[in-house]
């Protein structure tokens, strides 16, 4: 039996016999071409990228019938890609330049792009690069007149194990007999994780070489709550997994009945309850989760995959989408988190050469430096208004300098709008998300030009330990339980409330119900979960009792050490299961 720990994609346990997908090697050979052969190389380019076009058509109509409008944009976003100078011009270029053929000009153009996506620390942003990939890759096939091979070849139920599933390949999960997967590469937000999410398939990624350690025809476990998959289980592993898997469907049963209930611990505890969703999402999905509404509502992708940034009426159509589905519950809407070097791809001067990206120009910092981007999204969120509750929340925030910045621009963009009538008759209100220690510690300063406070709990963590969670070297040391993480949410929410000030956390120590009675005691209001763990949050605070969470959130403060509070907060779970 063999254990490997890999990322957490999508919660559940699958067992069965391992599919070893292996994609077909796409060889791609140098040769020269002459001056005069130029032009016809970049007509079999152009060729290939009709054909890709046509490929995208015909694949979007398939899964608009199986998956849905959500996951359809998608297809937008790969078209986008084809037309995006890196694609369209850089490898014309390099055919002419290099005296090169098309595939090794592309690929050559594919290999500059993965460098720059490096460079990238952003988690979210990173991962989209497998999306150029993937529709280079196509491009590629049509050159080199490959086919490609599919996943329609799993005929009977199994476990899909591969080293990376691209957005084109996991379209037909839904027509196959996979019961779970698990890729040597990937992150939580990859699109191979937010799918299987929503077809709800335990799915583990980020494993290293689980390609090289398994063939087709091993018996796995995918445990997609614990981020393991165990190889060639013995008995007694296969049994306790086997009952676990039945009491998780006895479970998932059983969180309908809550579906109608308020989000009350049984003491009678009012805990507020919200979604986080993303401006791809269709707010209609979140209607039977009968939720309170949007504790973060993502608006980055917006700006994914196109040389231009959105114009106010491409954002005014989602957030008077999502406000007008969802009200009279609040929606809150950030301030996209973008970014230094995607300024470049959407045509305004960029700022290259980052040395660290990840503590360089992005959120609030880079619209401070680019009012005219903030002010056309803000102009957007406030319109929005007159459709439902809309709330601003502000990215990145380090000092009250940047509120206030915020705040002037927000009142002057208000002011516009009622002169032109597209105001509501109240400004929306304002809060930040405090995810730098600088602002935990100074949140004090800003709660007098602030309406709320949203705890980011994922970066925060990361500044807080100084650890990069998607690097394999350190990711261990990142810990929801570290006590300084408990004792900095603890201070934030202790500022909050002398103000009167509300505290929610979105982050993914939100979603996580082994958490939700540690969050409870240190006195968070309101918790912003997925909307696949929304069920399963509501029915722990149902389970749980404050005055109980109140006393262990005190005793974890006192502790030293993250496995001492990680017993401990065990010690909660198993006397409420």
């Amino acid at each position: 039996m063999i254990i490997i720990k890999g990322v957490p994609a999508s919660p559940g346990i699958a067992i069965g016999k391992a599919y070893v997908f292996e994609e077909n090697d796409l060889v791609v050979e140098k040769r020269p071409i002459a001056r005069d052969k130029v032009k016809a190389e970049v007509k079999r380019f152009k060729d290939a990228v009709r054909q890709t076009l046509s490929d995208l058509d015909a694949t979007e109509a398939k899964v608009l019938l199986m998956l849905g409008k959500t996951h359809a944009k998608l297809i937008e976003a790969h078209r986008l890609i084809l037309k995006d100078p890196l694609i369209t011009q850089e490898a014309p270029r390099r055919i002419a330049d290099d005296l090169v053929n098309a595939e090794y000009a592309l690929s050559q153009t594919l290999e500059r792009v993965n460098r720059n996506f490096e460079q990238i620390d952003d988690e979210f942003f990173r991962e989209r690069r497998h999306d150029i990939f993937d529709v280079g890759k196509r491009l590629i096939r049509h050159l080199v007149r490959q086919e490609k091979r599919t996943l329609a070849d799993i005929k009977a139920p199994a476990i899909l194990v591969a080293h990376n599933l691209y957005p084109s390949d996991t379209l037909h999960l839904r027509e196959t007999k996979v019961l779970g997967f698990c890729t040597d590469v990937g992150g939580k937000t990859s699109h191979t994780a937010l799918l299987a999410q929503s077809m709800e398939l335990p799915a583990v990624v980020g494993l290293s070489d689980i390609t090289r350690q398994v063939k087709t025809g091993d018996i796995l476990i995918v445990d997609g709550d614990q981020g393991i998959v165990v190889v060639s289980p013995g008995p007694e592993a296969l049994e306790k997994y086997q009952k676990s898997q039945r009491q998780l469907r006895q479970a998932e049963r059983f969180l309908e009945t809550v579906r109608a209930l308020p989000s009350v611990t049984r003491d009678g505890h009012k805990v507020g309850l919200m979604a986080n969703l993303d401006s791809r999402d269709d707010p209609q999905a979140a209607l039977p989760l009968n939720t309170e509404g949007v504790g973060l509502l993502r608006t980055e992708w917006l700006y994914m995959n196109r040389q231009t940034p959105p114009a106010e009426a491409e954002h005014l159509a989602v957030y008077e989408n999502m406000a007008r589905t969802l009200a009279p519950a609040p929606v809150t809407v950030r301030l996209a988190d973008i970014g230094g070097d995607k300024l470049t791809a959407l045509g305004i001067e960029g700022h290259e050469g980052e040395m660290n990206p990840f503590m360089g120009l992005r959120g609030i910092r880079l619209f401070l430096r680019h009012p005219d981007l903030m002010k056309t999204q803000l102009r957007a969120m406030i319109r929005a208004g007159k459709a439902g509750n809309i709330k601003i929340m502000v990215p990145m925030v380090t000092s009250v300098g940047e509120v206030q910045a915020v705040r002037k621009l927000m009142a002057e963009t208000y002011s516009e709008l009622l002169k032109e009538g597209a105001a509501p008759p109240v400004q929306p209100e304002l809060g930040i998300m405090v995810e730098i220690p600088a602002a935990a510690l100074t949140l004090d300063t800003m709660l007098s030009v602030i309406d709320f406070v949203s705890i980011g709990t994922n970066d925060l963590i990361q500044y807080l330990l100084a650890v990069d969670r998607v690097n394999q070297h350190v990711a261990h040391i990142y810990d929801t339980y570290h006590p300084a993480v408990l004792r900095t949410i603890h201070l934030i929410v202790q500022t909050a409330h002398k103000k009167g000030k509300p505290v929610s956390v979105c982050g993914e120590m939100a979603s996580d119900p082994k958490s939700t009675g540690l969050l409870l005691g240190l006195g968070v209001d309101v918790l912003s979960v997925t909307p696949r763990m929304y069920l399963k949050v509501k029915h722990t605070i149902r389970s749980l009792d404050f005055a109980a969470c109140s006393q262990l959130a005190q005793q974890a403060l006192t502790l030293s050490s993250c496995d001492e509070i990680r017993r401990l907060v065990a010690a909660q779970t198993d006397e409420n299961t």
